[in-house]
């Protein structure tokens, strides 16, 4: 049978910018190994599947595919899935609501539509876990997975470093924006030093000199995204560290971070950390998405 799907930019306010995203939005009836044939063939960094949802007050579920592996959690699929899912319910003359609620391997994501008048053109997802950290990794290793020498990765913070609120990445600070700009994943030390820390990913980033503003870039080669453009899973990850290793007991933190600019991709990510009794209770990603195209998958893979 045909289904429908559309693909949105996300974290952009503009086509063919930010990181796109497929989003079937028929999937039921669908086997996981179909899902991973069709995220295959779309060989976006991210593809989504929307079903009816199994539990009262829930939107739906989701579920999420790399081109090779399903994934519990990410945050450019859960804006653009939020959008297109807000859109396709206008276009059906259904009442759009102002929040969703989405069920994904990791949890429950909650989800509030940002607007402009009546037209919905973003997202605000809170991360469905609390911070994790991982695995450290020594200064040599997380310098020849971004192809820099051992002077460009800062540790005054924290070391190179497994984070989660969902999803794995490696944190890893440089002490520049050149630095970032020069940065290459270098396979084979991706193929060495991820595996045994539980990670495929890595998310360099630099400070800017305005607080909470940074530049990041992030290197998936073993998950067949060589760069992603934009990578909310990950920053939420990361602010939440660098908020939980704030001096203040309680804040709540505004951060903007900027990725895909070094691959022509511009991208655009809002986090915001709300922090109480010394520990970060919960992060928020925001960003704006895009429509582009629209059809139908005709072919089922069996």
């Amino acid at each position: 049978m045909p289904r429908r799907y559309v693909t949105v930019d996300v974290f952009t306010e503009r086509v063919f910018g930010g990181n796109p995203l497929a989003v079937v939005l028929d999937a039921e009836g669908l086997a996981k190994p179909q899902m991973q044939a069709i995220a295959n063939e779309f060989n976006y960094s991210e593809t989504t599947f929307i079903f009816p949802p199994r539990a009262p007050g829930l939107s739906a579920r989701v579920r999420l595919f790399t081109p090779r592996i399903e994934i519990p959690f990410a945050g450019h699929p859960n804006v653009g899935t939020a959008v297109a899912l807000a859109l396709d319910l206008a276009a059906k003359g259904q009442a759009v609501p102002e929040n969703f609620v989405f069920e994904e391997a990791a949890g429950l994501v909650p989800v509030r539509l940002l607007k402009s008048g009546h037209s919905v053109i973003g997202a605000e997802i809170t991360a469905p876990e609390a911070l994790s950290v991982g695995s450290s990794i020594a200064v040599q290793d997380a310098a020849d997975c971004v192809s820099r020498p051992v002077t460009d990765v800062v540790t005054s913070v924290h070391p190179p470093q497994v984070v989660s609120v969902g999803l794995p990445f490696l944190a890893l600070e440089l002490n520049s924006r050149e630095a970032l700009r020069q940065a290459r994943p270098n396979w084979g030390a991706h193929e060495r030093v991820l595996p045994p820390i539980g990670t495929d990913g890595v998310f360099a980033y630099s400070r800017d000199a305005r607080d909470g503003q940074l530049h990041a870039r992030v290197f998936a080669p073993l998950d067949a995204t060589i760069e992603d453009p934009a990578t909310g899973s990950a920053a939420a990850a990361t602010i939440s560290l660098l908020a939980q290793l704030r001096p203040a007991q309680a804040e709540v933190c505004e951060w903007r971070i900027e990725q895909g600019v070094d691959m022509g991709r511009p991208s655009l990510i809002l986090g915001r950390t709300d922090k109480r009794f010394g520990r970060v209770t919960a992060v928020h990603i925001a960003g704006t998405a895009v429509p582009v195209m629209r059809g139908e998958l005709i072919a089922e893979p069996t």
